[in-house]
C-alpha cells in the first residue's frame, strides 16, 4: 500500500515536470507571456526576507535558466545567511551555465566560509565538468557508465 502511493506520486510529480518543460518549449507567444511573467515574479520573490520564499524562487530560477538572475543568485551565494539558501543558488548558478555563474561556484568551493556549502558547491562545479566532458566526447559515456548522474 505504502509501495503504491509513493509510486503514484512519483508518477504524477513527473507528469507535473514534463508538462511544464514541454510548455515552455512552445512557440506560441501567449505561453511565453506567461513564462515571462513567471520569471519577473520568481526574481521579485528572490528578494524577499522570507528565507522559504527565497529560496524557493532561487530554485525555479535555475530550472527555467534564467539568465536574469544570475546578479542575484551569486549575490545570494555569496552573502545570505541561510545555508540551505546558499546551496540552491549554487545549484541553480549552475544549471543556468553562465560562464560567469560557474566560476562563481567553483570560487565558492574553495573559499565560502560554511564547509557544507563548499563541499556541495564542489560536488555541483565537479558534476557541471563531468557532464560537459561527455558532451565534447560522448565515445567516452561508456567507459564512465558506472557514474550516476
Amino acid at each position: 500500500m505504502k509501495a503504491i502511493k509513493i509510486i503514484s506520486i512519483i508518477l504524477l510529480s513527473v507528469l507535473l515536470l514534463s508538462s511544464t518543460a514541454i510548455a515552455k518549449d512552445e512557440l506560441d507567444p501567449a505561453v511565453k507571456a506567461k513564462y515571462k511573467t513567471i520569471e519577473a515574479n520568481l526574481l521579485i520573490g528572490l528578494k524577499s526576507d522570507n528565507e522559504g520564499l527565497r529560496t524557493s524562487c532561487a530554485y525555479y530560477l535555475g530550472e527555467y535558466k534564467s539568465g536574469k538572475a544570475v546578479l542575484d543568485l551569486m549575490k545570494i551565494l555569496r552573502d545570505d545567511e541561510c545555508y540551505a539558501a546558499r546551496i540552491v543558488a549554487a545549484l541553480s548558478l549552475i544549471k543556468i551555465g553562465n560562464r560567469q555563474a560557474v566560476y562563481m561556484v567553483q570560487r565558492t568551493s574553495l573559499f565560502n566560509e560554511y564547509e557544507g556549502v563548499r563541499k556541495m558547491s564542489e560536488k555541483f562545479y565537479l558534476s557541471y565538468l563531468m557532464k560537459k566532458y561527455l558532451e565534447e566526447h560522448p565515445e567516452k559515456t561508456t567507459e564512465l557508465s558506472y557514474l550516476k548522474f
